[in-house]
């Protein structure tokens, strides 16, 4: 792409760089925004680069703040980027003082920042080519029109154009300035592989980018889990989480932070899997159709404590209780990486959980309950979805067999029962205090009577008219009431059923 239309570029940002022209600065888009238009995808945030400093920046932008060393002011503006919070009072676009990098003695972050004034020197100290794009605009000759002039000084876009990831300079010394980069490529190469807004063919890392990764791997481990935590997130929320994970593991990035994983490597199963243990999981990663982070954590570690359980060797290895062993090793996996309380617990359940047991004729309704109390029927659906991942990491050609189709009848019949005296406006209590009835069977049968009624004419199901026809059922006989509500009740259980096995595909 040669020019790029100045329609694509916010208005509020457009107005920083007019403030700043006006002032007599330069000012220029530039980092992942930059790449993102190119990309044809909506960026999440803007940046500038400018060679005015930071006191001129807050003197030209009242509204702004300045928090930091590296010359980065946030300036204020309405509300504009597309995935902020609604109601939010304001965004922030950063703008950056142009400047050089030196002397990482944490292989994170700069011992010192020198502030220049040259453009081209900004753009080298970036992490890759395609990050090191920038973007002038200036007003056209013709009323109200924008120019955009593209500055590629390290020809990025032809990077982009071959979908090569590539650092801008020496990938050593690239890495050995900030060690998170390696982790940032790797997501990156996750994030673009298979975004369908791209032509066809898959992104690779440039072959000396690739392999200074591989020989600096055991810098990570100067960086904070944290941050760590963050790019491996993204990873596996990225469109080809599996591709990234086992790059990892090629790169030797993936035994600094998540040795556990790398113990399942060319251990074998048994008779019932196909796959080592390594290769299972990730295939069963890759087969995840959930884009919930805990649900996709899960996948990969579901069977990670198999290797610490295992018995015996070839077809007539066992497992016993991997599952169990798996969900302690997460725990502690996702604490040492600091995740959120929220997503260790659901995922460490999920891998505990993933191993129960269904058989259309041998489980009944009580113990579909029972797996309903232990793991909560908010994570049903994503324990069922671990399962489908399971299936398909094995080799399996059919996601949902049958029998997961009838789990879904029986938890959906179970936890939402259709026709229960619940649906009633009134209760047994109501029965006691309103009408003084004493407890015993009769206020049953009174209540399944009501029940029965309102399924033929739902508008009777207010308080005060359940009230007044309970009055005129307490001076009937218990059998004649019973009677009369179970074949109404009966069959409206029936239809409901038919209802929810029609959606399930279940005889």
């Amino acid at each position: 792409m040669d020019f790029l239309d100045s329609t694509l570029i916010p208005s509020p940002v457009l107005g920083i760089l007019d403030t700043l022209g006006t002032n007599g600065y330069e000012g220029h888009i530039v980092g992942g925004c930059v790449r993102d238009l190119f990309l044809g995808r909506e960026p999440k945030d803007w940046d500038i680069t400018t060679d005015a400093e930071p006191e001129d920046v807050l003197r030209m932008f009242p509204d702004s703040f300045y928090e930091n060393d590296f010359g980065t002011v946030g300036v204020k503006t309405e509300p504009f980027l597309p995935r902020g919070k609604a109601g939010r009072e304001h965004d922030v676009v950063e703008v950056t003082t142009y400047r050089t990098e030196s002397d990482y003695s944490d292989r994170r972050r700069p011992d010192r920042v020198t502030f220049v004034t040259s453009l081209t020197e900004d753009l080298s100290r970036r992490d890759f080519t395609m990050n090191a794009i920038a973007l002038s605009v200036r007003k056209s000759e013709k009323e109200g029109r924008r120019e955009v002039d593209i500055v590629d000084p390290f020809h990025g876009r032809d990077d982009i154009g071959r979908k090569t990831i590539r650092t801008v300079g020496n990938p050593d010394q690239r890495f050995g300035e900030d060690a998170l980069r390696m982790m940032r490529a790797i997501r990156l190469f996750s994030e673009l592989r298979k975004d369908g807004a791209l032509p066809d063919g898959d992104w690779t890392i440039e072959t000396t980018t690739l392999a200074a990764i591989g020989k600096h791997s055991a810098l990570l481990s100067h960086v904070s889990m944290e941050r760590i935590r963050d790019e491996f997130s993204r990873i596996i929320l990225s469109d080809s989480p599996a591709d990234g994970v086992e790059l990892l593991r090629t790169t030797g990035l993936l035994r600094q932070f998540l040795p556990e994983l790398e113990e399942g490597v060319g251990v074998a199963q048994n008779l019932h899997h196909r796959y080592e243990i390594y290769d299972h999981n990730i295939r069963s990663l890759r087969a995840c159709r959930s884009d919930r982070l805990d649900v996709r954590l899960a996948a990969l570690f579901h069977d990670i404590g198999k290797t610490r359980t295992k018995r015996g060797s070839g077809y007539r290895a066992t497992f016993h209780g991997h599952e169990h062993v798996g969900a302690r090793m997460t725990r502690k996996i996702l604490e040492r990486l600091r995740f959120p309380k929220d997503i260790t617990d659901r995922t460490s359940l999920l891998v505990d959980q993933h191993m129960f047991y269904y058989n259309v004729d041998e489980v009944t309704e009580s113990s579909v309950r029972r797996l309903i109390r232990r793991v909560g029927l908010e994570n049903m659906r994503d324990l069922i979805e671990l399962r489908i991942a399971d299936r398909l990491g094995s080799g399996v050609p059919k996601a949902k067999p049958y029998k997961l189709r009838h789990l879904e009848y029986v938890i959906e019949k179970v936890s939402n029962d259709p026709v229960s005296v619940k649906m009633l406006a009134i209760g047994g209590n109501d029965l006691q205090h309103e009408l003084g009835l004493a407890p015993g069977p009769k206020i049953g049968a009174i209540l399944d009577v009501l029940l029965s009624e309102t399924i033929e004419d739902p508008s009777l199901n207010t308080k005060e008219t359940l009230l007044r026809r309970s009055k005129e059922l307490d001076k009937e006989a218990l059998d004649t009431l019973r009677e009369r509500a179970k074949e109404i009740i009966e069959d409206r259980r029936q239809s409901d059923d038919r209802k929810i096995r029609g959606r399930h595909r279940v005889s």
